[in-house]
């Protein structure tokens, strides 16, 4: 536990000296370890050691590399735009979380305090606490705290809130830029929110609205209960083209047709 604690102290000292995240920092220090030592203490292992049993639990993203479907949270909001939207960058963030024992509380929990605590709106509050979980190695890029899987996208669209949202519930609208795929509604709150299966299930849609002023709005999606990280990349990719083409329809000339 000591040296646990000692390596803690390392890579925040990294972090302090380079606003690297804590997961950017505490890879880079691991990286200078030999693969025959231990990562924590840089030592080589005892030979009374045992190895980890089978049942030790999924391994954090720092020790388990495999091709992750998206960038860390903290790689895709840049630190200026975060301080703009919350009054706060990465490290500040992570700091008054850590101050409150943040890893012990579930998503929900984080989420809640950002915005009661802080008053940080409800979008940024989410990609506050999901950036946090990833630093602090409590999800990989791409899966949730509970071992499944979603992709994230957002836009912000040169139109009223009304028109973004009527692009995922009017059925017309939506087929212009989001063709052959079978979307089932499931709730829809004009203009604020819409949720449906997609392609029949299991995996479903999740998407918020918001206006920015009365010409520009912003449309933040989630595509949950995916199967792994190989179809959540391809999820990713899908989303960033589908978000892109629905921005270029609204913003066209006669997309009010």
């Amino acid at each position: 536990m000591t040296s646990q604690k000692s390596f803690k102290a390392r890579v925040r000292a990294r972090m302090d000296k380079t606003g690297e995240s804590y997961t950017t920092a505490r890879r880079q220090l691991l990286a200078r370890v030999p693969a025959t030592s231990d990562p924590i203490t840089g030592k080589p292992p005892t030979a009374a050691a045992p190895p980890p049993p089978a049942d030790a639990g999924t391994p954090t993203p720092e020790t388990h590399t495999p091709e992750t479907p998206t960038a860390d949270q903290t790689d895709r909001i840049a630190d200026a735009l975060l301080r703009e939207r919350t009054g706060r960058g990465w490290q500040e963030w992570f700091r008054l979380l850590d101050a409150e024992d943040a890893t012990r509380r579930t998503h929900t929990e984080i989420a809640r305090w950002l915005v009661t605590a802080h008053e940080v709106p409800g979008w940024w509050a989410q990609t506050v606490t999901v950036g946090y979980e990833q630093a602090r190695g409590l999800r990989r890029p791409g899966q949730r705290r509970d071992g499944g899987y979603s992709v994230t996208g957002s836009r912000t669209v040169a139109v009223p809130v009304e028109r973004l949202f009527a692009a995922f519930a009017d059925e017309t609208l939506r087929a212009r830029w989001l063709p052959d795929v079978a979307v089932r509604l499931r709730t829809a709150t004009p203009p604020r929110s819409f949720r449906a299966d997609w392609a029949g299930g299991p995996t479903r849609i999740v998407v918020g609205f918001e206006a920015i002023g009365e010409t520009r709005s912003r449309v933040a999606l989630q595509h949950e209960k995916l199967t792994g990280a190989g179809q959540a990349a391809e999820l990713k990719a899908y989303w960033r083209d589908r978000l892109a083409a629905l921005k270029q329809l609204l913003e066209a000339d006669g997309d009010q047709r």
